[in-house]
């Protein structure tokens, strides 16, 4: 800037001097001109005198004219000085201004930048919260979960236990019947045996009339005594079906090899209801073998080689 300055002012003196250089040396060339193309005339001391004069009033408004010129030259040079001080001053105020600005825009930028960064912090920890709260919210669905799968686990594993209780308590519900009706059976067994030992003796010590008569006696009561057996043998392996009814009667025919195997059984007189009858007839076929009836003679033995028996629901469901 004062480079700009220091141009300039040399500027406006230059034209200024040119001019009065320029006035003065076309002065002096009239002067010359003049004085070289005047007549020879003689001398007189008043006209030199006056030619003196003149030469001094022309050197005077020269002088003037120069002061004139001068004068002139320093008002430009103060105007320009002015409008350069102006112009400093208006590049220093601008400068200023472009400072102030500056410095305006630098805080701004700064605050922008500063709420900026608070803003980015804030969103941060709103989302570090939104996280933490997710966190927490998987935690307790995982432990609603386990605690929902350990419920029921228990629920199931006390359901297995009743279940396997209501099992067990069945299996010894079973198990006492069975025991109870293998015990009527060895009871029965032990009856027959013991009434045909008995007829037997009997029979060897009496006359034989008197031993027809008790054979065929006792004979009756052993075939009683047979029946109630296979009766309480089919029993055993009888399986009741939904639509048995109390009332229901079907006979059954048996065939038996002399060792007390069954070898058939076949319905005779339905029931009315086939589901009864298969059942009948299974539980007939189930019981295999008697081995009780290995010891009845060939005459006792041969009621049993193909026989009828009726059962009943209520018989058989003892």
């Amino acid at each position: 800037m004062q480079q700009k300055s220091v141009r300039s002012s040399s500027e406006s003196y230059f034209w200024p001097t040119v001019w009065a250089v320029t006035i003065h040396v076309l002065l002096f060339a009239m002067l010359f001109v003049s004085f070289h193309f005047a007549p020879e005339l003689p001398p007189a001391r008043p006209i030199v005198q006056a030619t003196l004069y003149q030469l001094k009033s022309q050197s005077q408004a020269t002088t003037q004219t120069t002061q004139k010129i001068a004068g002139e030259a320093q008002k430009t040079k103060a105007r320009q000085y002015e409008v350069e001080q102006l112009e400093t001053k208006k590049e220093e105020q601008q400068k200023q201004e472009a400072a102030e600005q500056k410095k305006v825009a630098a805080a701004k930028q700064a605050e922008e930048k500063k709420q900026a960064e608070a803003k980015k912090a804030e969103e941060a920890k709103k989302a570090a919260e939104q996280k933490k709260l997710a966190e927490v919210a998987k935690k307790k669905a995982e432990e609603e979960k386990k605690k929902a799968a350990a419920e029921e686990a228990r629920k199931k594993a006390a359901e297995q236990a009743k279940k396997k209780a209501a099992e067990d308590a069945k299996k010894k519900a079973a198990a006492a019947e069975a025991a109870k009706k293998k015990k009527a059976q060895e009871a029965a067994r032990k009856a027959a045996e013991d009434k045909k030992a008995q007829a037997l003796a009997e029979l060897l010590g009496d006359t034989t009339e008197r031993q027809q008569a008790l054979a065929d006696t006792q004979g009756d009561q052993v075939a009683g005594d047979f029946d109630d057996l296979i009766r309480n043998l089919v029993s055993q392996s009888w399986t009741r079906p939904d639509s048995a009814r109390n009332g229901m009667v079907v006979v059954v025919r048996i065939n038996m090899l002399p060792d007390g195997t069954i070898t058939n059984a076949a319905v005779v007189r339905s029931s009315g209801n086939a589901a009864f009858d298969s059942s009948t007839v299974a539980a007939v076929r189930n019981v295999g073998r008697i081995v009780e009836m290995q010891g009845l003679s060939p005459s006792d033995f041969n009621p049993y080689r193909s026989f009828t028996m009726t059962f009943t629901p209520e018989d058989l469901d003892q």
